[in-house]
């Protein structure tokens, strides 16, 4: 496969050229109430190749490799009509390597009807709970193998095994509608997906809960989220500000993303990177063969770095960071998330709540939508927090606010990093891309919560 690879590559006149193949299988399974909506097996195989040429680029995705040489001439044919100024690619040193896929207990082992037989029971604990009146379950794994090769003479076959798991309970009574998820995800362990029974029943209990749950009233609050909600807010409100495909092409992100820049305390760190191991999000080379880094985005409270594919470091001067990614061969890749998260400070929980005389404490995630610096998020669990204690749920809430000066207002963060490893991240299309986040618990001063 590498000779023939590297024999379509050669003659052609361009800047840059790769050829990247997928060879992927799946499964997948979905449930709506007492409903098995899709069960099967997938697999697929296929190619793209990406060509550079006087800083235009040129796409082809294909099924077959019998005109694997005619479709690298047609990339570069496209990437001559659109392209008319110097390209700019960060220079690279070629890498040769095979990095075969990791896992524990190898989802792909286990067979269709045992994955069900396991979902089956997780839906009938659900449907089984008083006040829930539907379910959903949707559960995917998947094995892939991508080989990628270039005109600069890398050649890497790199392995991975993923699988993710999403359960929502959602109760009803009287008119009103509550519901209540769960997220698991690993890099090829199956077991993470087993024996979550006592897990199940919680989240049925809780969603029946909040049928009777009070709101909170709108308004300021010191708040206090848990690892799930603060890694979701690092990753949504932060992390995608730091992509560097969107700074570089929107001025008013350059001016807001300036390096150098205080967003908050010396204890506050934010970092992504692949080169973080064991989380979904982690892998030895990019999309592009740049080696996996763990950059600081955020250094003792001041912006110190973004994420960069090898186009957007050589346009800002910068160094490739290794997220390039594409969710598969129909895409090329563009810049990513990998493990984003908030490194741990030295504050214990109880002592992050014991100075709050009134405050929430927003767990987990439902929803949200982010504009710029402006961020909007609906917790997917809260509670009162009275006189430095946890005392009664509320209905989940909305945080509201501008995530500079959210950053800013951290003034405590705990000794208690948990990574999130459910669910994925979308982006022009590629979704969902396996990606982790987390955080320690951290407390915000100024927040603002809404609510009734």
């Amino acid at each position: 496969m590498k000779d023939r690879l590297f024999s379509a590559l050669k003659g052609q006149k361009a800047d840059y050229i790769e050829v990247r193949l997928d060879e992927s299988k799946s499964s997948r399974l979905v449930y709506r109430g007492e409903r098995l909506e899709e069960a099967g097996k997938t697999a697929s195989t296929g190619g793209c190749v990406r060509a550079l040429v006087r800083g235009g680029w040129g796409f082809v995705s294909f099924n077959s490799l019998d005109r694997l040489a005619e479709n690298v001439a047609l990339a570069v044919n496209q990437a001559c009509h659109v392209g008319n100024i110097e390209s700019q690619f960060s220079p690279a040193t070629p890498v040769v390597d095979t990095v075969p896929a990791e896992f524990k207990k190898n989802p792909i082992e286990v067979n269709l009807s045992a994955k069900k037989n396991i979902l089956d029971e997780y839906n009938r604990i659900m449907l089984g709970t008083k006040d829930i009146q539907t379910t959903s379950i949707g559960y995917a794994d998947t094995k892939k193998k991508v080989t990628l090769a270039t005109s600069e003479g890398t050649y890497i076959e790199q392995g991975r095994i993923d699988l993710n798991l999403r359960l929502s309970a959602i109760a009803s009574k009287d008119g009103d509608v509550q519901q209540v998820g769960l997220s698991i995800g690993s890099k090829g362990d199956f077991a993470t997906v087993e024996n979550l029974h006592e897990k199940v029943h919680d989240i049925a209990n809780r969603a029946v809960a909040l049928l009777s749950a009070p709101n909170v009233k709108g308004g300021t609050y010191t708040v206090v989220l848990d690892p799930v909600l603060a890694g979701v807010f690092v990753h949504e409100a932060f992390g995608h500000l730091s992509e560097a495909d969107h700074i570089y092409e929107n001025p008013q992100m350059r001016q807001l993303m300036v390096l150098g820049r205080r967003f908050g305390g010396k204890h506050l760190n934010i970092v992504d990177g692949a080169a973080v191991p064991g989380y979904r999000g982690s892998f030895k080379y990019d999309d592009e063969g740049t080696p996996a880094t763990k950059t600081y985005l955020i250094k003792e409270g001041v912006l110190t770095s973004r994420l960069h594919s090898r186009e957007t470091a050589a346009k800002m001067g910068e160094t490739p960071t290794g997220n390039a990614r594409a969710i598969n061969y129909t895409h090329p890749p563009i810049v990513r998330m990998t493990n984003t998260f908030i490194e741990p400070g030295s504050t214990g929980f109880e002592e992050m709540i014991s100075g709050i005389d009134e405050g929430v404490y927003a767990k987990d995630w439902y929803g949200g939508t982010t504009s710029l610096e402006m961020f909007t998020f609906s917790a997917g669990e809260a509670y009162m927090i009275r006189n430095g204690k946890i005392a009664e749920m509320i209905r989940p809430v909305v945080l509201t606010g501008n995530v500079f000066t959210t950053l800013g207002n951290i003034d405590a963060i705990g000794n208690d990093l948990d990574m999130n490893q459910g669910g994925g991240c979308g982006k022009a299309g590629q979704s969902p891309l396996p990606v982790s986040n987390g955080s320690p618990h951290i407390r915000i001063r100024n927040c603002l919560v809404g609510g009734k």
